[in-house]
């Protein structure tokens, strides 16, 4: 009975985690164009995005975190023979790098709120994507255990970074010329009521 309460809060927790980080970096986006801004906007923008960040860092991802984390202790312990399969080093090692991952935020929300993050948004939203791959990763280690199939999920992966490169690179070009649309119709208004 214990295995299905750590297996139930292991997932809760994972999931409450990857949603905190996937809408952090957002928030990071959201904060880096508010330099685009003109006050008092900006500085509106700017206090809000931090509130919010620390808010879901503090009260919603780190818990979602450790939680993750010590319920994979307490499944581990009810099943400790798993310990010696590779899946399951593989899953750790990739837990380990999301754990670096959710730390590097921590890192960038503080240089957000300073003032000294070089991260454009576009460079954001690249590394937005970086969680989905680890998701995906551990959820696919997760059910297929000893039986992944590696060069199917080799392929899997390297198509979704080409996708959401792809994506990333569309979304750039649609708001450059979403921009350059407004400005030559904020020209034409200005040319007209002169």
């Amino acid at each position: 009975m214990a295995y299905q309460w750590f297996k139930s809060f292991h997932i809760i927790g994972f999931t409450v985690w990857f949603a905190g980080l996937f809408y952090l970096v957002r928030l990071f986006i959201y904060h880096v164009e508010a330099n685009e801004q003109p006050e008092p906007a900006r500085s509106i923008l700017k206090a809000q995005y931090q509130i919010m960040e620390k808010r879901l860092y503090s009260i919603i991802t780190t818990p979602g975190m450790l939680v993750t984390i010590a319920m994979a202790i307490g499944i581990i312990s009810t099943e400790p023979g798993i310990i010696h399969q590779s899946w399951l080093h593989i899953k750790i090692g990739l837990v380990v790098l999301l754990i670096g991952y959710h730390h590097y935020c921590k890192s960038l929300m503080k240089k957000l709120a300073i003032d000294e993050c070089k991260w454009s948004s576009q460079q954001l939203r690249a590394l937005n994507e970086l969680p989905t791959l680890f998701l995906v990763a551990i959820v696919l280690l997760a059910i297929f255990k000893n039986n992944l199939p590696t060069d199917l999920t080799g392929y899997l992966i390297v198509g979704l970074v080409v996708l959401m490169a792809a994506t990333i690179q569309l979304y750039a070009r649609k708001r450059r010329l979403d921009a350059e649309k407004l400005a030559a119709d904020l020209t034409f208004t200005t040319e007209t009521n002169a």
